[in-house]
């Protein structure tokens, strides 16, 4: 295939992170092209024990990724090395990898403990129903439960996906987005889950598009966009690359101009457009917004409906990320 073009250069989105001391993962200079779309696009990244977040929107090219560390898809350009070897190409080590979809790949009228089992049978475990048992146990979950998958909710079936992922006891761990449809309770007990794995020693990859998950997941974060990776390192540092960009808000106001104006006058804002019933307004200090907002619509007499942030999302970060190539 001929090559690629080159990606344009990074410039301030990417920072700067010790070197990881024993990668168990590693992607060297990665694309994948489907025809005449290019899902992932030069990327590179060394990851160790522990956990790793990989973010990015729905369309980013996760998927791709953890389809070519698994040996699923072979790269059209560059070298994927996980334990040392080729995933695609080594048996032994696709052995040692445990994937979690983001495909749901149940079978409805199984009970859980009877699809485990299978799941440990294809993996030529000695014991499949003692290993699914205990897979079971690890997301807390009945292994004697007779009730079949079908009936399951969609939080409970993520678990199940992930005992599955469990039963050859795996030294790398990619989970593609497999927080979504858990509930609070059960998205918490699913990290704390990827922890002590990734206290193990093992390389705990999870894929999400949710912000607030990432935070939670750990400090290690890839984050990848269009394909391509735009910024590395720990979650804050990521949060510091926002710094200087103004943050976007709505508010609805009985008197949009009045307090457009009041805004701009005080500092308060940087922009302001005015909109029918409120206006849009690029704020730099948002603690200080947050602070004089309620006074000062009190003082010019003025009745606030509603703030709404605009940006605070994980599209708005990525493009924020992008832009700055």
């Amino acid at each position: 295939m001929s090559s690629l073009p080159p990606p344009p250069p990074v410039s301030g989105s990417r920072i700067d992170v010790p070197p990881v001391a024993e990668p168990m993962v590693e992607l060297s200079n990665v694309s994948k092209v489907f025809g005449d779309v290019v899902a992932v696009s030069d990327v590179s990244f060394t990851v160790g024990p522990g956990v790793t977040a990989l973010l990015g929107p729905n369309g980013a090219g996760k998927s791709t990724l953890f389809r070519m560390l698994c040996g699923l898809t072979p790269p059209s350009q560059g070298q994927v090395r996980v334990l040392g070897s080729d995933a695609r190409r080594d048996r032994e080590v696709r052995g040692r990898i445990g994937l979690i979809g983001q495909e749901d790949g149940l079978f409805d009228q199984l009970s859980a403990g009877r699809f485990v089992e299978i799941a440990a049978m294809t993996h030529g475990m000695v014991d499949p129903k003692a290993v699914a048992v205990e897979a079971l146990a690890e997301v807390e979950l009945d292994p004697l439960e007779p009730k079949p998958l079908g009936a399951y909710s969609k939080g409970m079936r993520q678990r199940v996906k992930v005992a599955a992922g469990l039963v050859n006891d795996p030294d790398v761990m990619v989970l593609d987005e497999p927080l979504t449809g858990l509930d609070p309770v059960q998205r918490r007990r699913m990290i704390a889950l990827f922890h002590r794995l990734g206290d193990q020693g093992r390389c705990v990859l999870v894929s999400s598009h949710v912000l607030d998950e990432v935070a939670r997941l750990g400090s290690r974060v890839l984050v990848i966009a269009q394909g391509r990776l735009a910024a590395t390192g720990d979650y804050r540092a990521l949060r510091d690359l926002m710094d200087d960009r103004p943050h976007r808000i709505r508010l609805r106001t009985d008197d949009p101009r009045t307090l457009a104006a009041r805004l701009i006058d005080t500092g308060t804002a940087v922009a302001v457009r005015v909109e029918t019933d409120g206006l849009v307004a690029d704020i730099l200090d948002v603690d200080r917004f947050g602070r004089s907002l309620a006074p000062l619509a009190r003082d010019i007499g003025i009745r606030l409906h509603e703030v709404e942030p605009l940006d605070d999302d994980l599209e708005s970060v990525f493009r924020y990320l992008v832009e700055r190539r």
